[in-house]
């Protein structure tokens, strides 16, 4: 929790953010050709105006389809409305690369957001999913960001999945993709391939 902060303050994020990009799209090429690999992005990434630069040079360098690669943003990134910001994501979305608004439904004006920009994809929070057992709101705000989704052409994906009893309400309610641990812990890049295997196990497919 201390690491990133300390970074984004630093101006450090920068570097090692395009280290990660470079790292995850070399790594994604040794992976099925179906699999995507999603990178978060920080705000200050896009403050040095090198951010679709950065992100062209990686998929260059490693050959990854640009279809392959989903960008991960937080919705502090767009609170000041900042037009070269919003420029870049849609250079970006251009370029084929898939956009998602992470850990949404946490922030103020979340829905406003979505008039913003074209989001290729809505991931609910993970706070959801931590109080759908002992909640009932908790479903209700589920249900209603999986159909505002859907009828955006947004897909969503529930993140913080560890039992199977969020799975089962997830499913229900239609959500497209699912992540936590009831899948896998935070695992080695050289491992996944192993659990990619093992995608035939009807708990890893995507729900829909």
């Amino acid at each position: 929790n201390d690491f990133i902060p300390i970074a984004e303050e630093t101006g450090l994020i920068v570097q090692i953010g395009e280290w990660v990009l470079r790292q995850a799209c070399r790594t994604a090429m040794t992976w099925p050709t179906d699999a995507h690999v999603a990178v978060n992005l920080s705000t200050v990434q896009f403050k040095n105006n090198k951010l679709y630069e950065t992100v062209l040079a990686a998929l260059q360098e490693s050959g990854l389809p640009p279809t392959r690669l989903e960008l991960e943003i937080t919705e502090s990134l767009l609170l000041a409305d900042n037009e070269p910001t919003l420029a870049t994501l849609h250079k970006l979305r251009a370029l084929g690369v898939r956009i998602s608004m992470d850990d949404f439904g946490t922030g103020y004006s979340s829905l406003s957001y979505l008039r913003s920009f074209p989001f290729d994809k809505i991931k609910i929070d993970r706070s959801f999913m931590r109080d759908l057992e002992r909640k009932g709101d908790s479903l209700a705000i589920i249900k209603a960001v999986i159909g505002l989704g859907h009828s955006l052409g947004m897909a969503t994906t529930a993140e913080g999945i560890e039992t199977e009893e969020q799975l089962a309400a997830v499913r229900e309610q239609g959500c497209n993709e699912v992540q936590g641990f009831l899948f896998s812990p935070p695992i080695d890049a050289r491992e996944v391939i192993d659990l990619l295997k093992a995608e035939t196990r009807p708990k890893l497919r995507r729900v829909s």
